[in-house]
């Protein structure tokens, strides 16, 4: 059955994922709020930056009028940045249908609250969480564009939801799996960009596979580590949203986070690596409140720790993995 589906977020995977409903039949509307942008992607059907090889079909629709979007919508397919995500949504608040089901593709947690990102959309829109949910797991929007096989999983506290999602969402090329573990899928989605930026320092510091194997297993533990105190099950963690994502995004040229890493190993700053991209690391952001989230829930985490101080306390990168590697000795454990 066909839906109407509106799509916050003209980037990358905003494009991807209106490419892939259309092609599933539904009314796609997509919503681009730069007025530069929005002239592009109108002109195009792409963004020649973001997404140059792919076309947007003539049936999507291209607005940048926010009211627009969202009116009739059935569902509604969050795809800003994690950290714009609330003010995207604020002035949808009284207009939204009262049944629309909100689904997140951003892999962040918002600043300063340290809140996920179903806990920032119920918050802001006023709609209960069983009408929420996340889509994560390994799918650069490059390759997603491309017909690329594909696997995600749609997490939701409503099981009746995520198997929907899956319909909507399925095609031949894109397979999506489901999960009433929302905490779990989202933290895995968010938490492995601050590994995969890690990873990138390791490449940029010339350091080789041995290197890169320790640091997505133990990033992983201290990932189950945290999601766990935070609610989550273990077992989500060994899924597509934790060791799919964290590996696919640790070792792709399409990483925004790994790319970021490689830089900062290279020994350029971390604003002026900034200041030259079109897109959004999500891990920089990440990474803040991750740290914050460490303290909070009393958790060892000392990968995100020393990515934290590299970032934003100008500590050496070789002198953070001198530290990391200095450690304690103690037993390998995941708990």
């Amino acid at each position: 059955m066909s839906k109407k589906i509106a799509i916050l977020g003209a980037g990358s995977w905003g494009l991807a994922v209106a490419r892939l409903l259309d092609s599933n039949g539904h009314a796609v509307t997509i919503w681009e709020y730069n007025p530069e942008d929005f002239r592009l992607i109108l002109e195009h059907r792409t963004h020649p930056k973001k997404l140059p090889q792919t076309r947007l079909p003539d049936s999507v629709q291209i607005t940048n009028s926010l009211s627009n979007a969202g009116d009739g919508a059935e569902m509604l397919v969050v795809a800003v940045p994690s950290q714009y995500v609330r003010s995207a949504l604020a002035p949808l608040k009284n207009t939204l249908s009262s049944g629309v089901t909100v689904i997140n593709l951003a892999k962040g947690i918002e600043i300063k609250t340290l809140k996920r990102m179903s806990e920032v959309i119920t918050e802001t829109v006023g709609i209960p969480l069983e009408q929420v949910a996340t889509i994560s797991g390994p799918s650069h929007a490059e390759e997603v564009a491309q017909d690329m096989p594909t696997t995600v999983v749609a997490g939701g506290i409503n099981e009746k939801l995520v198997t929907e999602i899956q319909e909507v969402f399925s095609s031949r090329a894109f397979r999506v799996y489901n999960s009433t573990d929302l905490i779990g899928v989202e933290l895995g989605g968010a938490l492995k960009n601050i590994i995969a930026i890690a990873a990138g320092i390791a490449a940029g510091l010339n350091m080789g596979d041995n290197t890169f194997g320790a640091l997505v297993t133990r990033g992983l533990a201290e990932i189950t580590r945290l999601g766990v105190t935070m609610g989550a099950d273990a077992l989500t963690f060994a899924g597509l949203s934790g060791v799919g994502d964290l590996v696919t995004t640790c070792v792709s040229r399409h990483s925004r986070n790994r790319y970021v890493g490689e830089r900062i190993g290279r020994g350029e700053t971390l604003d002026s690596i900034l200041a030259g991209m079109h897109m959004v690391a999500e891990g920089v952001a990440t990474t803040r409140s991750g740290y914050e989230l460490m303290h909070v829930h009393h958790v060892e985490m000392p990968i995100t720790q020393a990515v934290y101080e590299v970032l934003f306390e100008q500590k050496s990168p070789s002198i953070a993995v001198g530290e990391l590697m200095g450690r304690e000795l103690k037993s390998e454990i995941w708990h």
